[in-house]
């Protein structure tokens, strides 16, 4: 069986961008198996696309392809990649622009192998569209890796990938400050503040967390721990702290969008 292809994009699901690039992923190998995980990343937003991906990464089996097209510097002389990495699940291979995204998916771990897709061979096209890489260098490259091809045949060994890093949260014993990195469908405004850190370094004081219009006393562990239309702060399933309202959105009752601050204090009240 081939391993499954991810996809995730800016692309959208109003115009034809998203069909088309499967379009010409299925011409190379017809029994590709695409997985959406989404094209709803904000336009040329690669942090947010990062954050996205590395959100499901570990429940893919090893062998799977990860195809990320979030690319604002399409048709400059950024390069093409295609990278494989070592995580905890086994070998997975990540296919995209040279623009940090890769980089920041993988917490800046060293690519076991990394390759610039620089042979035509393996595009839909000699002559790509300036504008759609996308659909003529990116996703038929990711085909022909799942469909066998190694990673030096389909482009020109590199050392070294594009870096950029994380906005980590500011702390010490008296709280931490972070800051909103993505606001999901449902209006719950995620943070960069990991569960592991603040449960370090609070033990068992309590807790003021400051956002938006709201104070809110404590964390709860889940939404039904308050009223309807009441907001609160818990762990999401991503491991870090979410600022949500029950039956509600958060980010426009609180007044909370990305890159709004939030502020963790910690009281001597359990």
């Amino acid at each position: 069986m081939l391993p499954a292809v991810t996809l995730t994009t800016d692309f959208g699901l109003k115009d034809a961008y998203v069909a088309a690039m499967k379009g010409a992923m299925l011409a190379v190998e017809p029994g590709l198996r695409l997985v959406d995980v989404t094209h709803e990343v904000t336009p040329q937003d690669v942090m947010e696309a990062a954050f996205v991906l590395r959100q499901v990464v570990p429940y893919f089996p090893a062998g799977t392809i990860h195809l990320a097209v979030v690319d604002p510097g399409v048709g400059t002389a950024r390069r093409a990649l295609a990278a494989r990495f070592a995580t905890p699940e086994g070998l997975h291979t990540f296919v995209g622009p040279d623009n940090g995204l890769l980089a920041l998916l993988l917490d800046g771990a060293e690519p076991e192998a990394a390759v610039s897709l620089d042979d035509p061979t393996f595009w839909r096209t000699s002559d790509p569209a300036p504008t759609f890489h996308g659909r003529d260098v990116f996703g038929p490259a990711a085909a022909h890796l799942a469909a066998g091809r190694r990673l030096d045949e389909v482009g020109s060994p590199i050392d070294a990938i594009e870096r950029l890093h994380w906005a980590l949260p500011l702390a010490d014993e008296e709280g931490v400050r972070g800051w909103v990195v993505h606001v999901d469908r449902y209006g719950n405004a995620v943070t960069n503040i990991p569960r592991v850190l603040l449960e370090g370094l609070r033990g068992g004081r309590g807790l003021k967390v400051y956002t938006g219009a709201a104070i809110l006393e404590g964390l709860r562990p889940t939404y039904g721990a308050v009223a309807h239309g009441e907001p609160l702060a818990l762990y999401g399933s991503s491991g870090y702290l979410e600022i949500g309202v029950r039956g509600g959105d958060a980010a426009a009752l609180l007044s909370i969008r990305k890159g709004s601050p939030v502020s963790l204090v910690f009281t001597d009240e359990p």
